[in-house]
């Protein structure tokens, strides 16, 4: 289901809005402007009745404040960064404008500006964010590509933060239905550089979102913002691996803050990364075996229903690159896996994966189990 229609947002009067090119570089401008964070830049144009307008105010708002010397952005900063978007295929998505997520401009404090490489239509598609854990197990990738690729069948967009691991894993899955990628960094800067094939894959199927500047490295406290934009894109969460501290619990609380539906896959009490998952549930998080899981979750918290299964299109799952024994560990819990598994989340050679287990089960950190099946020792 589409929508290309402008949400209606409360927060931006449809007056404020800007009409031209230069009104666009206004708002630009004042979101750029040094202290104005999404709740000051919506309080400044319900004040002013424009950016312009909150622009010529700034100066003195802030001699007021105690702060002298006060200027904002600087016309020739914005116009910089407005070609170099260009440059890199990316068009602004504006709140209360055509084309800007629905969902996410009804959050708290939604970002009045994003920078949108790919297809921006995805944006009126009814979406579930995956997230988990960065050092996932070869068992959560491969429950996050399963899920992601039956709720795309479903017409859902999956979204997610283009991290390592459980994302990575979900929007591989789902490049073939739709799936939208949250940067913490500027939309052209991917991050980690691991995931440069996937991000460019994305860029070409699927959609590619940042409220930060074009070319902003991401800095630690850019992930905590870019969680509250995953969550606000979605009808609800899903989180497949996390530890009790992680940045996907982050997203977890920051559903919650935003009413959406929070649901979490299980895991064995044994593997760390099962833990936020596990006390989510325990708190009253829905548990997730499968798509219909979900799909039933959020029908059952007022959503609309669901659309017709899509076609799937087959595609091969791409290859992660061959990693070091500690990779190997990572993908590892105490829940034993196959050895097929492991080959294919690694992309190694099976030699080269049984020399790797040797050294590691004499090492007495793996244990093997019949079947073919393989554990990590619990340390």
């Amino acid at each position: 289901m589409t929508d290309s229609s402008p949400p209606r947002s409360a927060k931006i009067p449809p007056g404020a809005l800007p009409r031209s090119e230069e009104g666009r570089l206004d708002w630009l401008r004042l979101i750029r402007s040094r202290r104005v964070g999404p709740a000051t830049f919506i309080r400044l144009i319900r004040q002013f009745g424009s950016a312009r307008g909150a622009l010529d105010a700034l100066p003195a708002i802030a001699a007021e404040s105690g702060v002298r010397d006060y200027a904002p952005a600087s016309r020739s900063e914005v116009e910089a960064e407005w070609r170099a978007a260009a440059a890199a295929g990316a068009a602004p998505l504006l709140l209360g404008g055509p084309g800007y997520p629905a969902l996410l401009a009804t959050i708290a404090d939604p970002p009045p500006f994003l920078w949108a490489m790919g297809s921006e239509e995805l944006c009126g598609q009814r979406s579930v964010a995956l997230v988990g854990a960065r050092n996932a197990s070869a068992l959560g990738c491969r429950m996050a590509a399963r899920l992601a690729t039956d709720l795309g069948g479903m017409g859902f967009a999956i979204v997610s933060g283009l991290a390592r691991g459980i994302d990575a894993a979900a929007h591989r899955a789902a490049l073939a239905t739709g799936t939208i990628a949250v940067q913490a960094g500027g939309v052209d800067v991917v991050y980690p550089a691991e995931n440069g094939g996937l991000a460019a894959s994305i860029a070409e199927s699927g959609l590619r979102l940042s409220e930060m500047p074009i070319g902003h490295a991401p800095r630690p406290q850019d992930f905590p913002r870019r969680n509250r934009i995953v969550s606000g894109l979605a009808e609800g969460i899903v989180v497949v691996e996390g530890a009790l501290r992680s940045g996907s619990l982050i997203t977890a609380r920051n559903a919650l803050d935003q009413g959406r539906e929070v649901m979490a896959v299980p895991g064995s009490p044994m593997d760390p990364r099962a833990g936020g998952c596990n006390a989510l549930i325990r708190d009253g998080a829905t548990l997730v075996r499968d798509a219909a899981d979900v799909a039933e979750a959020l029908a059952a918290a007022g959503g609309t229903a669901l659309p017709a299964a899509a076609p799937r299109r087959e595609e091969a799952p791409a290859a992660a690159p061959a990693g070091s024994e500690g990779r190997l560990l990572d993908l590892l819990g105490p829940a034993p896996v196959a050895e097929d598994l492991l080959i294919r989340e690694l992309g190694c050679p099976a030699a080269a994966l049984a020399a790797a287990l040797i050294d590691l089960e004499l090492a007495g950190l793996v244990q093997r189990h019949p079947g073919g099946l393989v554990s990590r020792v619990p340390g």
